[in-house]
């Protein structure tokens, strides 16, 4: 796992409107942006880049609790009352892949809004490994991430967005945390999990797991994993599996048996390009079918 850095990011204005609202403090990204450093070495031959033509994208901050929360959003240029897609990083954080992710939904007619859910314990776009897993992600409270997203949604209104069609979709750390936010938020509509952890042991931070709430959730997720993705074992899916079916939120898992993890990230060398583009047109239909398109 790996990814590259945000350029020089030089705040501009701060005129504060209250916690949860767009202070109009944007962050500007040096021309081209950048990969997280624990990503590195970047595949460029394969790794795809969406323009900002025909679209409004920006960073912004957003006050949660007093904490300023950086959010980069891309949404059609003059249209409201858009769905809403919550795009949930990987453990890299808001960098340049998941940027261009924030734009592709954007292209397909969403607002879609990436946050930065690792601000408070640190920059995980300029943190090398391990730094990363030890000082930052291993200290982000399940709980603060929950809180987060509640407030980036009620944003999202003030930018245009129709919450009443509210989707969430992430990758690896960002594909668990799709899992626990469809069980938090009643008011999702669909979500799709790209290869995010299942199972593992609780600890005060993080009390359950994607298995824990897969009977009773409501929201329908689909999964998509691989089948050679030592991280995730196919034993871990099957459970999954069986704990949905167990419930009535018509949640499924599709499973690529010729990917492993991260075969979406197509700046890595585990990218799969065909299955890559199969997973982005169930994600597509998946929210279509689901009320969220």
């Amino acid at each position: 796992m790996k990814d590259l850095i945000r350029d020089a990011q030089s705040l501009l204005s701060a005129s504060s409107f209250g916690e949860g609202v767009d202070r109009r403090v944007f962050l500007k990204a040096a021309a081209g942006g950048g990969f997280a450093v624990a990503a590195l070495p970047v595949v460029a031959q394969t790794q795809v880049q969406t323009g900002t033509d025909g679209l409004d994208a920006a960073d912004h901050i957003v006050v949660v609790n007093g904490q300023d929360v950086p959010v980069y959003r891309a949404q059609p240029k003059d249209r409201s009352n858009l769905p809403v897609v919550l795009v949930i990083s990987e453990i890299f954080g808001v960098h340049e892949h998941i940027k261009d992710v924030v734009r592709r939904f954007a292209k397909a007619g969403y607002l879609a809004v990436a946050p930065d859910l690792f601000v408070r314990q640190g920059d995980a776009t300029r943190t090398p490994m391990p730094e990363l897993m030890k000082n930052i992600i291993a200290k982000v409270p399940d709980a603060q991430v929950m809180n987060d997203l509640d407030t980036i949604v009620k944003w999202t209104r003030q930018r245009g967005g129709n919450t009443a069609k509210l989707g969430i979709t992430g990758f690896c750390w960002g594909g668990r945390i799709t899992w626990l936010y469809a069980a938090h938020n009643p008011d999702v509509k669909a979500g799709v999990a790209w290869y995010g952890r299942l199972v593992g042991e609780t600890n005060p931070l993080q009390p359950r797991h994607p298995i824990d709430v897969a009977q009773n959730l409501k929201v329908p997720v689909l999964g998509l994993y691989g089948a050679k993705d030592t991280g995730i074992p196919l034993e871990s899916v099957e459970r999954m599996r069986k704990a949905l079916d167990a419930g009535n939120s018509r949640s499924r898992i599709h499973v690529y048996p010729n990917s492993g993890h991260a075969f979406h990230a197509d700046y890595r060398p585990s990218y799969n390009l065909e299955d890559a583009k199969d997973g982005w047109s169930k994600a597509l239909n998946w929210f279509s079918q689901h009320g969220v398109a």
